[in-house]
């Protein structure tokens, strides 16, 4: 039963960081595609990019809900086994990674084609998922954040 909870868990969290919130977001507000700009990915940093900062704010905290919404998930479903709740987390990064809903073929040279997964970098579910996990690492990942931010001025390092 406990490996059946765990497949549900993991399918739920990938589902859940597949949701591409930069994507809508910035189709949305803007009308573009941020797979066209910047990085191509559909993170916080590449749709801030694409449509200002409050865009990019907003992508930010939905993805970072998503990988709480995750750890929550599998915490209610699956009571005292923590290690469900780390391979949910880990389950909607990889979704957010590698999403479901923002696959396309690639042919290469040879005329081979593939799939390809795209989405995010991780950055922000990761830090949801964490917050979900152990609610004090606020304290420490929000504020080394912020200081890698503005010393190095770049959100990729940031991530």
């Amino acid at each position: 039963m406990t490996v059946l909870f765990a497949v549900v868990t993991c399918a739920l969290g990938y589902l859940l960081g597949s949701i591409p919130f930069g994507l809508l977001v910035v189709r949305l507000v803007t009308g573009q595609d941020v797979r066209q700009v910047g990085s191509g990915r559909t993170g916080g940093t590449n749709a801030m990019r694409a449509g200002g900062l409050g865009v990019g704010l907003l992508t930010t905290v939905l993805d970072m809900f998503k990988g709480a919404l995750a750890v929550w998930l599998a915490r209610s479903l699956v009571v005292a086994l923590p290690w469900i709740e780390v391979l949910a987390g880990l389950a909607s990064v990889l979704g957010h990674n590698y999403s479901l809903f923002l696959v396309e073929r690639v042919v290469d040279a040879a005329g081979r084609g593939r799939l390809q997964f795209r989405g995010g970098a991780g950055g922000a579910p990761t830090v949801g998922a964490a917050f979900a996990f152990w609610a004090p690492s606020a304290l420490i990942i929000v504020p080394l954040a912020a200081a890698v931010f503005y010393f190095m001025g770049y959100a990729s390092v940031t991530t």
